[in-house]
């Protein structure tokens, strides 16, 4: 089946989706949003799916900072039958939902209806999730609350983190893609409307969310330390310096919040203890909690917080 497809993506989880895209279908055109600066050095830099639309060759590249009655005009050129988005990070106003003949189909990494928004793998695993998986839906004014045309659920492992999720929602969403868009074009896939029970919204992250309150459960902060990898990291001071968290579990354990209880690095928390097993000093390598302490000691009965 022959279709019209336009892209509108950004972000790392929408790359599979769109090279599986495009070796399928020749598509109209990709809309990303525009290189802007990141890290330290503030480099300008193109998004994740800019770089992959140049490598495939796509020739028809948009990067608009803003989707205004130019784009909705571009957009009506191009007569799409249908737009697939994923991961794009700007909002699509009425006009433009409304160009597509099958609307805009959106690749939402979470089971509709819940987790809504902007972060919805790290919120999963922060939650205690035991599953998310990848919905496809018809968008509509709201966000993320269109009518469903497939979920495909996924288990979240044990000790999965953020990004090992994403990149397993991501090839998930590359394999079903085109199965989903060619049903939904035949009739063999009706929108359904999303049920309200069980909703819950994702709020973005926040770069100070990171920081650990060992006056919270354990439990909770070691899902924080997955759910918050690669972005904003979990850390902690200590005489001032800045110590990221790069892996801990929780354990049983009690004392003040806080204080370290037991060697290498293990610490009482609200409830339970979190054991911290490898941390980073800003500027220095990863290293686990025994040799970063060797240089940097933490006694027992420190109080940290």
């Amino acid at each position: 089946m022959s279709l019209r497809i336009v892209v509108f993506a950004s972000g790392a989880f929408a790359v599979p989706p769109l090279r599986a895209l495009a070796a399928d279908f020749p598509l109209e055109a990709v809309y990303t949003q525009p290189p802007r600066p990141k890290g330290r050095g503030h480099r300008t830099q193109p998004t994740p799916v800019q770089e992959a639309a140049a490598a495939l060759g796509i020739a028809t590249l948009r990067t608009p900072a803003r989707l205004g009655a130019e784009v909705v005009e571009e957009l009506r050129a191009l007569a799409p039958d249908v737009a697939v988005v994923a991961a794009y990070g700007l909002i699509l106003p009425p006009e433009l939902l409304a160009v597509p003949r099958l609307g805009c189909v959106n690749i939402h990494a979470s089971l509709l209806p819940r987790w809504r928004g902007a972060a919805p793998v790290a919120r999963a695993i922060e939650a205690g999730d035991r599953e998310s998986g990848v919905s496809f839906f018809v968008m509509d004014a709201g966000v993320d609350t269109g009518p469903l045309l497939e979920r495909i659920a996924l288990p979240i492992g044990p000790e999965e983190r953020a990004w090992q999720l994403e990149a397993r929602l991501a090839a998930r969403a590359a394999e079903e893609v085109g199965r989903v868009l060619r049903d939904y074009a035949a009739g063999r896939l009706v929108p359904v409307p999303q049920p309200e029970e069980g909703a819950c919204y994702a709020a973005k992250l926040r770069k100070e969310e990171g920081r650990l309150d060992f006056r919270a459960c354990a439990s909770l902060l070691a899902r924080r330390v997955r759910a918050f990898d690669p972005w904003p990291g979990c850390w902690f001071l200590h005489r001032g310096v800045r110590l990221r968290v790069l892996d801990a579990v929780a354990v049983e354990g009690a004392g003040p919040a806080g204080t370290v209880i037991a060697e290498p690095l293990v610490v009482a928390c609200g409830r339970g203890a979190l054991d911290i097993r490898s941390l980073q000093r800003e500027g220095r390598r990863p290293l686990d909690s025994a040799a970063l302490l060797r240089g940097f000691p933490i006694p027992l009965g420190t109080r940290l917080g």
